[in-house]
C-alpha cells in the first residue's frame, strides 16, 4: 500500500504573466510525489497566471502596507512551505520578514536583505562588483558624465538605479541628450561589447552554488527575453557561481546579466535575486532548479544533473480564458 504523499504547498507571489513558472512548479511537486497545491497571489484578478494555479487568491498592492501580512495569513491558511516571489518590488519586503515566514512554516525564496539591496539599485550593484574585483563595464552618473564627455565611450545607456522589464533604459548619442534626464535618478553606462547573457543560479540553504546555467539572449522584448538559447561556457558559470557565493546571504534562484566579448571577455551588468523571465529555458534544459530547491528543504540531497546546452526557447503569446464571474465581472 502506497503512502500518503508529503505536503508541500507553494505560494507565488506577484504571480502576474509567470504562467510557466505555475506550471512548473506543479509538475516539480508531482516528480518528487509531493501533494500542492501551488497557489497563486496578485493583486489583480486579470493576472493570467493566478488562473493557473491550482488555487488563486487576490492581495493587497505590494505598496499596501498589509502586503506582507496579507502573504502571511495566505500561507499560515495553507500551510505554505516554500514562498516564491517574482517581482522585483517585493523582494526587499519578503527578505526583511523571511523571518516571520519561517516561524509559521514558510521558507522564502530570496537572499538575504543586502543581497537583495545589491541587486535592486543599480549604483550598487557597481559598487559591490568593483569592490569584489569582478570585471563589470564603466558607470557614472549624469553629472560625472557631463563634467567629461569627452572622456567617455559614445553612446551610453541610461538606466533608472532602481527599476525592471528595460522601462526608462535608454541608449543616448551625444551629450544633449543626456541633459535631458539629468533630474532623474538614473544610472549611465558605457555599452559592453559581445553578446548579452544570464546565468541562472540556484544557492542552497548551506550557501553553495548548486547550478549555473547560461542562456545567450536572442531577442528581447519589453525587457524580457523571447527568444534564447542555452550554451555552455565554463568561464561565464565559474564567474556567476563566485558572485552568488560572494553575495551576502545568497539563497535561492538568482541571475546574473553579462556580456561575453568575442575574445572571450566578460562584463557583468546585473544581479537579480529572483527568478528570471527566461528561467523555463533553463528547466526545459534539465536544470530543474525549482525539484533541487524542494528537495534542499526537505533534507534530500537534491539530484544535480547535467543540463543540455543548445536548446532554443522560442516563446509566443498564449491566452487563458476564464468565467468573467471569477473574476468579479468584466
Amino acid at each position: 500500500m502506497s503512502g500518503v504523499a508529503e505536503r508541500f504547498p507553494i505560494l507565488v507571489s506577484s504571480a502576474g504573466r509567470r504562467g510557466a513558472l505555475v506550471s512548473i512548479l506543479q509538475r516539480t511537486l508531482a516528480d518528487l510525489a509531493l501533494d500542492g497545491p501551488v497557489i497563486a497571489a496578485d493583486a489583480s484578478p486579470y493576472a493570467a497566471a493566478r488562473h493557473l494555479a491550482d488555487i488563486h487568491v487576490t492581495v493587497p498592492r505590494q505598496d499596501d502596507p498589509g502586503y506582507i501580512d496579507a502573504l502571511l495569513a495566505l500561507s499560515a491558511e495553507h500551510d505554505v512551505r516554500l514562498v516564491v516571489p517574482t517581482h522585483d518590488g517585493e523582494l526587499p519586503l519578503l527578505a526583511a520578514a523571511r523571518g516571520r515566514f519561517a516561524a509559521i512554516g514558510a521558507r522564502v525564496s530570496v537572499s538575504g536583505t543586502e543581497a537583495v539591496a545589491i541587486g535592486r539599485d543599480k549604483a550598487h550593484t557597481h559598487r559591490w562588483l568593483v569592490a569584489n574585483g569582478f570585471p563589470t563595464v564603466r558607470q557614472g552618473t549624469v553629472s560625472s558624465v557631463l563634467a567629461g564627455p569627452s572622456q567617455w565611450t559614445w553612446p551610453l545607456i541610461v538606466k533608472p538605479r532602481v527599476g525592471s522589464a528595460a522601462i526608462g533604459v535608454e541608449i543616448v548619442s551625444d551629450a544633449a541628450r543626456l541633459v535631458q534626464r539629468a533630474d532623474e535618478d538614473v544610472v549611465v553606462q558605457e555599452v559592453a561589447p559581445g553578446i548579452e547573457h544570464t546565468v541562472d543560479l540556484l544557492v542552497l540553504r548551506d550557501g553553495s552554488c548548486a547550478a549555473a546555467v547560461p542562456r545567450r539572449r536572442l531577442e528581447v522584448r519589453a525587457g524580457e527575453v523571447s527568444k534564447g538559447v542555452t550554451v555552455h561556457d565554463p568561464a561565464l558559470e565559474r564567474l556567476a557561481r563566485a558572485i552568488a557565493e560572494r553575495l551576502p546571504e545568497p539563497y535561492g534562484v538568482l541571475n546574473v546579466q553579462a556580456f561575453v566579448a568575442d575574445d572571450g571577455a566578460i562584463r557583468v551588468i546585473e544581479i537579480n535575486a529572483r527568478y528570471g523571465g527566461g528561467f523555463p529555458l533553463a528547466d526545459a534544459a534539465g536544470a530543474h532548479l525549482a525539484a533541487w530547491t524542494i528537495e534542499d528543504l526537505l533534507g534530500r540531497v537534491p539530484s544535480v544533473a547535467p543540463w543540455r546546452a543548445g536548446l532554443v526557447m522560442l516563446r509566443y503569446d498564449a491566452a487563458v480564458f476564464v468565467d468573467a464571474a471569477d473574476i468579479g465581472g468584466a
